[in-house]
């Protein structure tokens, strides 16, 4: 067994337990249990659920060709407002939108399990090979995507249904951006992602061009030049700073590097975890890197949140979830320093927090906690490379209500816009709704006028 650090090695577990622990976390329903999960819908008209889903997937209609036995009908329901819906009925907390307004949803029943019907109908239509769409006649027109990630293809799949050319720019060797690089490993088994973008782009029409780093191979005048439109769904690129003693040290890891390293590592058994492992953070990163950490075969895995439960971005599954599997999550902690033997990780220093008038601050009173592993999930940060005098807002870029930003022919959605959301779901709302005002400036032949002032 390869020792990667004091405490840190690859091997921990046998074969058998790799793959039980990342099996399929849902596993998707068989025709009877679809049926039998169908049958509990009331078809609501107006139906709260709809609101809840930022794509407006028309979920009783769906539900309903389930229960009259068609699945594959079911699945076209679901694209033509959500071309990525395989991926979102495996990834979107379900149960803080479309599963929370459910009307069964109450103190006697469950909700309907929309989520997992979902996915029975994409999975059947996808397996079956169904495309439900064709190009339309080729507009003459050109279209540049940055970003190979849900908005991006969200997008590029709408601009192709339209008739027009799409070429997509991305820095990373693979198509998908988080849903291929940033979701626990077990949520999306099968290599579902590569899946999912090879049924979008099998519309046509869309040439992707990997490795291709806006900023670094080309900036956003070149892209403005050579298109009749651009796109960006560029996402976040870099990971805030702890900005304490100790950071450095061997063995304090990014979080969204350690998820992306075990989405691509093709033996479980290569990758390196701790025996005590610290997450710091309390969002989805840092529940999927606590959950995976102890899934690889670690002794101990802390979650350390500087604020309180109800303030973490976790869904509250997420967070049963992580307890569920062993996991400890401790509030009102922030990183005070990392403590160090023979320069690598050994222990956490960490403060106690609290609110003053509404504002976080430090008790003074301090803890260590033993670590040789600690992981950053503190929050992701804007990369505005290569972007020129586009409008910034908060850090992100700025847009309208149809995505437009502040240069004429440019639209952007997804992480990257201001008020993104960090869902799956609202990126592929973002990049469907952008194509369609791109495609209403193309079709009327003219540029926009500046959208944001």
């Amino acid at each position: 067994m390869e020792r990667l650090g004091t405490g840190i090695r690859a091997g921990r577990l046998s074969p058998a337990e790799y793959e039980s622990n990342f099996s399929d976390l849902h596993p998707r329903l068989d025709k009877h249990e679809a049926l039998v999960a169908a049958d509990r819908c009331y078809f609501c008209y107006d139906a709260p659920c709809m609101t809840a889903c930022p794509t407006s997937i028309d979920i009783p209609l769906f539900i309903r060709q389930i229960a009259t036995g068609n699945p594959i009908g079911s699945a076209k329901t679901i694209f033509d407002q959500n071309i990525l819906g395989g991926m979102c009925a495996r990834v979107c907390p379900t149960e803080d939108l479309c599963e929370q307004a459910c009307v069964r949803n109450t103190a006697e029943e469950r909700p309907v399990e929309i989520g997992r019907l979902q996915r029975y109908a994409t999975d059947t239509a996808m397996e079956a090979d169904r495309q439900f769409y064709s190009r339309a006649a080729s507009s003459g027109k050109k279209v540049a995507v940055v970003g190979a990630g849900p908005a991006g293809l969200a997008a590029a799949h709408r601009l192709a249904v339209k008739g027009h050319d799409v070429v997509i720019y991305d820095g990373k060797a693979k198509s998908g951006g988080l849903n291929e690089y940033g979701i626990a490993t077990y949520k999306a088994v099968d290599d579902f992602a590569q899946k999912e973008v090879d049924y979008v782009l099998a519309i046509g029409g869309i040439e992707v061009r990997h490795d291709q780093l806006l900023g670094r191979d080309f900036s956003l005048a070149d892209l403005q030049s050579q298109y009749d439109a651009v796109f960006l769904g560029i996402g976040l690129a870099g990971v805030n700073a702890l900005r304490v003693e100790g950071e450095n040290l061997a063995g304090v890891d990014d979080a969204v590097d350690f998820i992306a390293g075990l989405r691509q590592a093709t033996d479980k058994g290569d990758v390196a975890i701790g025996r005590r492992v610290v997450v710091l953070g309390g969002g989805m990163t840092a529940i999927d890197a606590a959950v995976q950490a102890k899934l690889l075969g670690a002794e101990e895995v802390t979650i350390c949140y500087r604020r309180g439960k109800e303030h973490m971005n976790a869904s509250e599954f997420e967070q049963d979830l992580a307890t569920s599997k062993g996991v400890i999550i401790r509030h009102w902690l922030a990183p005070k320093s990392i403590l160090a033997q023979d320069g690598k990780v050994a222990a956490i220093e960490v403060e106690y927090t609290k609110l003053v008038d509404g504002r976080l601050s430090t008790t003074g009173e301090t803890g260590v906690i033993a670590a040789d592993q600690v992981f950053k999930a503190i929050g992701q940060t804007f990369d505005a490379s290569g972007l020129g005098a586009l409008r910034m807002e908060s850090g992100r870029i700025a847009i309208d209500a149809d995505g437009k930003t502040s240069l004429d022919g440019v639209w952007a959605g997804g992480d990257c816009v201001v008020g993104g959301d960090d869902l799956t779901v609202s990126a592929v709302a973002q990049g469907r709704d952008a194509a369609e005002s791109i495609n209403r400036m193309l079709a009327a032949g003219a540029q926009p006028a500046v959208a944001v002032a």
